[in-house]
């Protein structure tokens, strides 16, 4: 007799299972708490700390020249304002009445700026806060309450 290749040749037949067979059913539940637990305390403080200190701050201060010419010419076109290096010239025209009507430049205004720089040393406060750390040991009195 030749091996067999069926599987399933040396296998029981299926069974029905037994109708009144009970089949516990468990269930597992978990409850988890919390406790806090004081490891340790610490003390915080600070310290502001003042010096003096002169400071140098350069301040800025312009001044105007105004310096007026008389020109007491006749010009058929009013003169634009123009600028010779730091001066600003402005002309200054009157209608003047006569036979027919001309422009008479009556004067040049020339505005000049210059700028002066002078140090003033101030007296000023400057504040420097240190911070300061003291570890405390716990306190045993202190309860822990679980917590969920």
């Amino acid at each position: 007799m030749e091996p067999s290749n069926n599987r399933f040749e040396n296998q029981q037949p299926y069974q029905m299972p037994d109708p009144q067979v009970t089949i516990p059913v468990v269930e597992e539940q978990v409850q988890i708490g919390k406790d806090v637990v004081e490891t340790g305390r610490i003390r915080v403080s600070k310290t502001v700390h003042e010096e003096q200190q002169v400071v140098d701050v350069p301040i800025i201060q312009e001044e105007v020249n105004v310096e007026r010419v008389a020109i007491n010419q006749y010009v058929a076109t009013p003169p634009a304002v123009r600028y010779e290096g730091d001066t600003m010239i402005m002309p200054i025209l009157r209608e003047v009445l006569v036979v027919e009507k001309r422009l008479l430049l009556v004067e040049e205004v020339r505005i000049t700026k210059h700028q002066t720089e002078t140090r003033t040393p101030q007296q000023v406060t400057l504040r420097k806060e240190e911070i300061h750390l003291q570890r405390v040991a716990p306190n045993p009195s202190s309860s822990s309450e679980p917590t969920t």
